[in-house]
């Protein structure tokens, strides 16, 4: 089967407010609430009409972390960068590939949100959602899942043919460890009134989990305490854990990165859990990242890009700088994970990594999951399973929708739907369907327009 060519009809942008039932701190940012964009799209193919849909949470102080620059202005940035691809994908009217479209529309689209101030990350993210939206719809009018639907060509990129594509039947889930997150329950605050986990220790039991990731702040002696109490909670859970460590672009330059890492190295407390660390992300501020080699800085893990990952030359730079990889996040674009993980897969020595936007129920988790799993990723960062409280303010019956199409991801148990954290593990199973990993679609007429 060759690439299925779509007319783009209609473009619908949404918004659904969420509230996060802890906060999450990553960097100098702490997010209590943000809202999720939804992409609806109608595409025609031979005459019939397909829907297409994606979802995205707009976390502020990720795109663009200006401390001049307030969460509602991040918010309208994402917005922004929404009504431009949105624009920019209804002016074509010619009926081409998903993988066309994103070439043309949403590469214009891009052009011209950098033209008017946005940074390339942010502008990135409206082509990303579209790209979502429209290869599901791709997927649709084609009969095909998504793993059926690129071994057959249907989104007619030039990378899938080539990609040993799995099927994946599970995955391993990374929880998050913020910087605000309590450890354990001695620790001072106040649990939700939910029955979820509210700190680590919780987590850990409840969840049967193994992987972790956890932020720094670069601060030495801040993270040299907190990654102490976490190696000692860990430290129960068996030998078998692992932890990623998120930089979270904290470091101004290699050296003091370098000088960061010898003193994490020099701390005996540490050994064990740098021991079982799997690989180290974005230390290095994105505007010194692609600038400054870190190949001999001596760290001991594979060091990878994230929030660089903003032009289609990111990760071939990074390799030229001592970097190892790069991260898959559907809200960078899933033709960039396609691309990236065909580039890893030449050099046994380089890996993909799958990490997380605070992908929420519904769409966002299970179309960013599969995503990643299907290149391979053998463990993947999932937060919005911690963050939010299962589908938050989505109606119940939207909520229930998701749970009768995919039963074996979520976990009804409580009378709230969550994501299913079984032995540290998610079952993918019921994501192999028509489209793009799901069966069940939000309740449009919910959300509020994005004008």
């Amino acid at each position: 089967m060759s690439g299925v060519d779509l007319r783009i009809r209609e473009v619908h942008l949404f918004q659904r407010h969420v509230t996060l039932r802890l906060p999450f701190r990553f960097g100098a940012a702490t997010v209590t609430q943000c809202p999720q964009a939804f992409v609806q799209v109608h595409a025609e193919v031979n005459g019939r009409s397909f829907e297409g849909a994606s979802a995205e949470l707009m976390v502020p102080k990720w795109f663009d972390k200006s401390p001049a620059l307030t969460h509602e202005q991040n918010f309208e940035q994402l917005r922004e960068s929404l009504r431009n691809a949105r624009d920019g994908l209804l002016a074509s009217g010619t009926a081409m590939s998903s993988f066309a479209h994103s070439q043309t529309a949403g590469e214009a689209a891009v052009a011209v949100s950098v033209s008017r101030g946005l940074p390339r990350l942010a502008a990135q993210f409206g082509p990303a959602l579209l790209d979502k939206a429209v290869a599901d719809a791709a997927l649709r009018a084609a009969g095909q899942s998504w793993v059926g639907g690129l071994r057959a060509g249907v989104l007619g990129d030039p990378w899938s043919g080539q990609l040993k594509l799995v099927r994946p039947t599970q995955v391993v889930l990374r929880h998050t460890v913020g910087l605000a997150d309590r450890l354990t329950d001695s620790d001072p605050g106040t649990d939700p009134q939910d029955g979820l986990p509210a700190t680590l220790q919780a987590a850990i039991e409840r969840h049967g989990l193994h992987h972790f990731k956890l932020k720094l702040c670069g601060q030495i002696d801040a993270d040299l305490e907190r990654l102490m109490r976490i190696a000692e909670v860990l430290q129960r859970v068996g030998s078998d854990w692992r932890v990623t460590l998120d930089g979270n672009e904290t470091f101004s330059d290699a050296a003091s990165l370098g000088r960061f890492w010898q003193t994490l190295h020099n701390t005996p407390a540490l050994a064990a859990l740098l021991q079982r660390t799997l690989l180290l992300e974005q230390p290095l501020a994105r505007a010194v990242a692609l600038q400054e080699s870190i190949a001999t800085l001596g760290i001991g893990v594979p060091v990878i890009l994230d929030e660089s990952d903003d032009h289609a030359s990111a990760l071939e730079e990074g390799l030229a700088l001592g970097y190892r990889g790069i991260s898959s996040k559907a809200c960078k674009g899933i033709y960039r994970s396609l691309a990236n993980a065909h580039r890893i897969a030449q050099d046994p020595r380089l890996l993909l990594s799958g990490e997380d936007l605070t992908c929420q129920a519904g769409l966002a988790v299970q179309q960013d999951t599969l995503l990643a799993a299907s290149l391979g990723v053998q463990h993947i960062e999932r937060n919005g399973h911690h963050y939010v409280d299962g589908f938050g303010s989505a109606p119940a019956d939207e909520a229930m929708a998701f749970v009768e199409a995919h039963p074996s991801l979520y976990d009804n148990a409580s009378g709230r739907p969550h994501l299913a954290v079984r032995n540290g593990r998610l079952d993918l199973l019921s994501l192999h369907v028509t489209g793009f990993a799901s069966a069940a679609m939000p309740q449009w007429r919910s959300l509020q327009p994005i004008h």
